[in-house]
């Protein structure tokens, strides 16, 4: 839970969430994700941290922007982009909010 970072937010620079079990590429979003994201925005505030949210796993243009509205900073995507027929679309609409 984020909500185990409390005491030490203010000491970090970056925070990652994992939005897949780690191990391998290809997997679905654990949509649930967007929740700790949010949850953990309202930490970062609380704290006066200047943490950045990093989302890594199932990233593709849907959930990546999912994950933008729900405050995420950074977005890892691999698949999405290295799997594409046009990687530069794809890494284009991903930049979009």
């Amino acid at each position: 839970p984020v909500e185990l970072l409390r005491d030490i937010m203010a000491e970090l620079d970056l925070v990652l969430l994992m939005s897949v079990n780690p191990g391998f590429g290809g997997q679905k979003f654990i949509g649930n994700t967007l929740n700790k994201i949010t949850r953990l925005r309202k930490l970062i505030e609380e704290s006066g941290s200047q943490a950045l949210i990093e989302v890594d796993g199932g990233i593709n243009e849907e959930t990546g922007r999912a994950c933008a509205l729900a405050s995420a900073d950074v977005a890892v995507a691999g698949n999405a982009i290295f799997k594409s027929s046009n990687p530069q679309a794809v890494i284009a609409s991903l930049h979009q909010r």
